[in-house]
């Protein structure tokens, strides 16, 4: 179980590997990539399982779709659902993709509220 230490922790490590690769003057512009991309996967895994236990508390949107992952666990890409009277589309979007760019590594989703006006 992590802590709040430990996230300040990880989010220092992540901004020295940030400003190493700002201060870098070289013609590697992939120079300290993997780093960085570990350290934000740390940062993201321990905010995750903060906000998993209560630590980190949840903000309202956060809430909302926490609520419409559970009662909609299967839904999918542009998937137009009703909660509550309210409409919502579920969208996903690359986080994270190969170091040659072309394939996706990892994907984010949310939940859009959208309004069905015919």
């Amino acid at each position: 179980m992590y802590t709040l230490e430990d996230l300040a922790e990880a989010k220092a490590e992540l901004c020295t590997w940030l400003g190493r690769f700002d201060r870098y003057t070289g013609n590697n512009p992939q120079k300290y990539q993997s780093n960085i991309r570990t350290a934000q996967r740390k940062v993201s895994v321990i905010e995750s399982s903060l906000r998993a236990v209560g630590a980190i508390p949840l903000s309202a949107v956060e809430l909302l779709e926490k609520e419409l992952d559970a009662a909609f666990p299967n839904a999918q890409n542009k998937q137009i659902v009703e909660y509550n009277g309210r409409n919502f589309q579920r969208r996903y979007w690359p986080v994270e993709k190969s170091r040659s760019g072309k394939s996706v590594v990892k994907w984010g989703k949310f939940w859009a509220e959208i309004s069905l006006d015919v």
